[in-house]
Formats: C-alpha cells, sequence, structure tokens
C-alpha cells in the first residue's frame, strides 16, 4: 500500500464545487450521464489503441452501475483506458479558464446559468458533488505494470491520492470505478436499479458499450444512425420510428444521412404518415433529439429544423459539439445553424425528389402535413425550394382533391401569359361562384383556388414563380386580360347608345348617393358577365381576403368601405336603367341599389345583420309573385 497524500484544490475549483453543492440546479440526474459519458470515452481509447497495435483486447468493454440503498452508495465500473497517477491530477482537480468573478456570477443568476457553466468549463465529472457527499475514485491504467490508483474527496477543499496493492483492488484488472456516497436526501431518489435504468435510457441509450444496471443490459437499441445505410432494412428503420415516436403505424419516408462537411455529423429522420395534431395544440411537440458521439444533450431540439418541418421526427448526432454544452448556448451556436442548414436543404431536397419521382406519393405527403409545410413562406433563404414543393387547387382541377403546383399551372398557360392568378374564398363552390372570376371562366385562364387564410401569406411573400408574378384574380388587369380569346360567344345586348351611357353615368351618381359613405365609389364594370355587381377595394393592392385576416388581428369589425362596381349589360341593371329614364326618383332605385349592395357585402362575408335584406327580397319576391300570376293568367 503506497503512502497517502493530501492535495489542495485550486481555488476556482473550490469555488465550483461549492456553487454545484449549493445551487437550486434542479437537473441532478445528469452527474449520472457525465460519469457515463466519460467511461465511454475511456473504452473508445481502448478500442483506438487495440486497433493501432493491431492487437485484440481480451477484456469486454463494458459499462456496470450497482447501487447499494443501505449504504447510500452508486459505483459506476469501466474496463476503460484507465489513469496514471499524473493523468489522475490532472484530468480531477484542474478547470481551464475558470475566473472567480465569471463563477460567482454565474452562481448568483442561478440554475440555468449553472447548466451554461458546465457547458462553458467542461466541468461533467464535478457535478456528481450536486448527488454525493463524498466520492471515491479507484483507476488502473492500461500501461504495462501500472499502478491502481485511489482519489478520494468530499468534494469541499481537498482530495487525497494513494497508490493501491495491486492485489488488493479486486475486479478492476484495468479501468476505473467511482463510488458516489450520496447525501441523504439523495438516496431515496438515484439508489436505486430503476432510477438508474430510467436515467440511462433517458441519457445515455445509444453509448456504444454495453451498459449494465444490476446484471441487466439497458441500452438494448442499437444507434441505427450510426450503422452503413446499405446494412439496415426496412423492418429496422420501421422498428427504430416507432421505439423512438409511440407510433404504432410504420414511417411514411425515411431519410438517413451522414455529413462530412461543413459539420460531421449523422442523421435519421422519419416522416410519419400522419400529422400528429390537427388542431395545432401541439407546436411544443417538434424537433429532433441532438446528441453528441450517442449521448443524449436535448430532447426535441428546436433549432435544427424550422417549424414548417416540424412534421419531421428523427435524432441527430455529431462529432463537432462540446457534450456539455448548454441549451442557452446551443441556441447561438455557429456549429448548431450550419447543421440546420444542411438538413433543411436535405429535407426539401428529398421532398423535391419524391416530388419528382412519384407524384401521387408526393400527394399523399401533402394531404398530411401540407398545411404545416406552407408555414415556409417565411423561409426566404429557401424560398426557391419552397415554391416547387407548395401545392393549391386549382379551376382546372376536377374537384377540391386535386393539386396543382406551380410548375403545373405554368405548362398549362396560354401564350405570352405571364401572371400566376389566384383566388381565395371558402370553398370550390363559393369560388365557382364568384364575380372576380367570371373574366377567367369566360377566358379559359386557370385560377389558383386558396382555401386557408395562410395561403394568402405564401402567395404575399412569394410575389413570383420562374418569372411570373403571383397575381390576385380580384386584383387582374382587364387591359393584360383582353388580349386572351374569350372561348365561348356571349350573348350581350345592344350596346349602349350615347343617351344611354349619359344616363347610366347619372344612375350611378343616384347609387351613389343612395348607398353614402358605406362605398367609396360606384362605377361601370369591365370584368362582369353574369354578375349584376361586386365589390373591389379601393387601393387595388390589399385582397378582399388579407383585409379579412388584418381586421381579425386588429379586432376591426367595421365593414371596409369599397368600390361598388356595376355590370351595365346585366338584365337588372339595364331595367334599372329605363326605370331611372322614366322617373330618376323612382323608390325601386333605393331598394335595388341597398339590395345588391348588401348581397354583395353578404358574397364577401362582411355582412353581419343581414334583417334588412331578408326583408327586401321578401318584399320583391312579394310584388314579383303578383306580377308572376298576372302575367301567366293574360
Amino acid at each position: 500500500m503506497g503512502k497517502k497524500t493530501t492535495h489542495k484544490f485550486k481555488a476556482e475549483v473550490s469555488q465550483l464545487l461549492d456553487i454545484l453543492v449549493h445551487s437550486l440546479y434542479t437537473n441532478k440526474e445528469i452527474f449520472l450521464r457525465e460519469l457515463i459519458s466519460n467511461a465511454s470515452d475511456a473504452l473508445e481509447k481502448v478500442r483506438f489503441k487495440s486497433t493501432a497495435d493491431g492487437v485484440e483486447d481480451e477484456i469486454a468493454p463494458e459499462i456496470r452501475i450497482s447501487s447499494d440503498k443501505d449504504a447510500g452508495t452508486i459505483t459506476i465500473t469501466d474496463t476503460g483506458v484507465g489513469m496514471t497517477r499524473d493523468e489522475l491530477m490532472r484530468n480531477i482537480g484542474t478547470i481551464a479558464h475558470s475566473g472567480t468573478a465569471e463563477l460567482t456570477r454565474m452562481a448568483q443568476e442561478g440554475a440555468d446559468s449553472l447548466d451554461a457553466l458546465i457547458g462553458r468549463f467542461g466541468v461533467g465529472f464535478y457535478s456528481v458533488y450536486m448527488v454525493a457527499s463524498e466520492v471515491t475514485v479507484t483507476t488502473r491504467s492500461i500501461e504495462p505494470d501500472a499502478v491502481p490508483i485511489s482519489w478520494v474527496s468530499d468534494g469541499r477543499t481537498d482530495y487525497k491520492l494513494q497508490e493501491l496493492d495491486p492485489e488488493s483492488v479486486e475486479n478492476l484488472p484495468r479501468g476505473t470505478r467511482i463510488e458516489v456516497k450520496l447525501n441523504e436526501d439523495m438516496v431515496s431518489q438515484f439508489a436505486n436499479d430503476a432510477a438508474l435504468k430510467n436515467i440511462v435510457n433517458k441519457h445515455s441509450n445509444f453509448i456504444n458499450f454495453p451498459i449494465f444496471v444490476g446484471e441487466e443490459q439497458v441500452n438494448t437499441v442499437t444507434a441505427l444512425w450510426r450503422e452503413p445505410k446499405f446494412q439496415i432494412t426496412e423492418e429496422q428503420y420501421a422498428e427504430f420510428y416507432k421505439f423512438l415516436t409511440f407510433d404504432s403505424d410504420e414511417p411514411f419516408d425515411t431519410l438517413h444521412t451522414s455529413v462530412d462537411a461543413p459539420v460531421q455529423f449523422n442523421a435519421l429522420m422519419f416522416t410519419p404518415k400522419s400529422g400528429d395534431d390537427p388542431f395545432g395544440m401541439g407546436r411544443e411537440n417538434r424537433g429532433l433529439d441532438l446528441y453528441v458521439r450517442r449521448v443524449l444533450i436535448e430532447k426535441q431540439n428546436k433549432d435544427l429544423l424550422p417549424e414548417y418541418l416540424g412534421f419531421v421526427k428523427g435524432v441527430v448526432d455529431t462529432e463537432d459539439l462540446p457534450l456539455n454544452i448548454s441549451r442557452e448556448t446551443l441556441q447561438d451556436n455557429l456549429l448548431i445553424r450550419k447543421i440546420s442548414s444542411t438538413l433543411v436543404k436535405q429535407v426539401l431536397g428529398n421532398l423535391e425528389k419524391m416530388a419528382k419521382d412519384n407524384e401521387d406519393r408526393y400527394v399523399e405527403f401533402w394531404q398530411a402535413h401540407g398545411n404545416l409545410f406552407k408555414a415556409g413562406y417565411m423561409d426566404f433563404l429557401n424560398k426557391d425550394k419552397f415554391g416547387k414543393l407548395v401545392r393549391f387547387n386549382s379551376s382546372f382541377n376536377e374537384d377540391a382533391k386535386g393539386l396543382t403546383s406551380f410548375a403545373d399551372y405554368i405548362a398549362r398557360a396560354k401564350e405570352d401569359q405571364k401572371e400566376i392568378y389566384y383566388a381565395f374564398g371558402p370553398s370550390r363552390e363559393a369560388l365557382g361562384l364568384s364575380p372576380y372570376l367570371e373574366v377567367f371562366r369566360k377566358k379559359g385562364i386557370e385560377v389558383l383556388y386558396l382555401y386557408e387564410p395562410i395561403d394568402e401569406f405564401v402567395m404575399d411573400s412569394l410575389r413570383d414563380y420562374e418569372g411570373l408574378t403571383l397575381v390576385s384574380a380580384e386584383h387582374a388587369e382587364m387591359e393584360t386580360l383582353d388580349k386572351f380569346e374569350t372561348l365561348e360567344k356571349e350573348e350581350k345586348p345592344e350596346g349602349l347608345s350615347d343617351d344611354q351611357k349619359s344616363t347610366l353615368d347619372k344612375l350611378l351618381v343616384r347609387i351613389k348617393d343612395v348607398l353614402g359613405d358605406a362605398v367609396t365609389e360606384v362605377k361601370a364594370s369591365q370584368r362582369l358577365s353574369s354578375s349584376p355587381v361586386c365589390l373591389a377595394n379601393p387601393d387595388g393592392n390589399v385582397t378582399s381576403s388579407m383585409d379579412k385576416i388584418m381586421r381579425v388581428v386588429s379586432k376591426d369589425t367595421s365593414i371596409p368601405k369599397k368600390v361598388l362596381e356595376i355590370n351595365p349589360d346585366h338584365a337588372l341593371v339595364r331595367n334599372m336603367l329605363t326605370i331611372y329614364e322614366r322617373d330618376a326618383n323612382d323608390p325601386f332605385i333605393d331598394q335595388a341599389a341597398n339590395q345588391l349592395f348588401e348581397s354583395a357585402l353578404l358574397l364577401e362575408g362582411y355582412l353581419t345583420d343581414p334583417h334588412a335584406l331578408v326583408g327586401r327580397v321578401q318584399e320583391l319576391l312579394t310584388k314579383s309573385s303578383g306580377w308572376y300570376v298576372e302575367t301567366n293568367d293574360k
């Protein structure tokens, strides 16, 4: 038995240990993660040395954890490379670049800052003193004729080193054994196998060496993302996906990738068959699990993929981050941003390939995840890729289930067409009746149908695609549409004479007087064919649907003032013109003007009180039914 020596901790180390012991840091279980990670590193060094020397190692690589509730201890043993006396003093007892003022500031800031401290100073081993009153490290180096060394400390001011008699160290031919004497209030929490297994499963499940708690190996699931893709079957992918997500279905799609630059990492990502939250209540239930060398750093990291790709489940494992990096540091980490940029490009590239190779399969994806994916309109760096992948229903489709891409639209566009037209509505049926689309139906020009409010933001953000401008149908320039041939000849009434045109101008003024400030202007329309009137925004920039969205956001319940466009070729308007010529003050003009205006409001979704409209309709039906009876009697 060698001489026992006592060594003082450096001042910074003593202060750090005091912070750890007296902190309010709640996630104390990470001490076991840190000790397992150190053991795994020691085993990796043995494997590297054996490979370099060309000698097969006869000792099985493993990590064993045991607990003794009566003694209040946890013991972690590995068959790794072990440490010499000098290595032990160098590895345990020194913290580089630590400053007293910085440590004190972090201590005052509490738990979150302590997490950052552990990451910044690389002090994983010292986290054991959050739960321990004393720690004994017994280690024997792999070096020939190495003497086993004992290191003991209560984590306050000093530690004791002693060389041991090789014969006195049982079951430690090589490696390190750490015995943790738990604080009394920690015994019930950690000194039991069930708790230890749970911690291993949570943080260290994919460590590359067997981890035993008692006699049971806990980490039985392979870190599949680290395996060569050509060796993995679809059944293995499906099994791992179910283990990861608890989904009973197999994944819809799998993306397994390994990247060497600009950051080295492996990723295994899955697309589920269905969205997991149709009501948008589980937005936080997203993110990829982040590992560093098989050790879990953060469950469902929110920075690796943007929210619109939140349907992707999986893991990312990198060699380039420190094991103890904190959550706060992760958010601002340049390597994380580089990994994220690469992952986004790979996910979008995979979807692009799916859409190109198998459109029917892509339709399945879109029906499951399209609504979430459309939030990618905010990803300006990937605007072009996003534009290729977004889908809408269209007037070309036979029903509301059909999907059209911008590329499909352009392929069907008319010669010299420089615009992609779209319209928003509550349903395909409603858009089929929209006055704004009459001219498009008449000329056979395709219109993309938008049903969700987010679709407006997609169009407003993209603005153009492959040189064609995205234009709302209600803002279409008639001069632009006039150049396209009308597919079917319309049966129009004879054109207005000069006198009738003059009377029409007066009628429009009269209608404006009737409606007053409810409209900004009343004018003749060039776009209408079968509808008598429509409403248009006076500025010509904001669409009606976008205006509604902004009013909801600002809680504005007032009815917007718009331009009332009148179709001079409609039979009702022609009758109003005849009535006005006979008597400019005929009450029917007032009645019809109000009825047409409120009907237009109703179609736009702005009419909140329909009582007056219903009353007018009933009165007109009563009168017209009398006229109808008299006419048929004759």
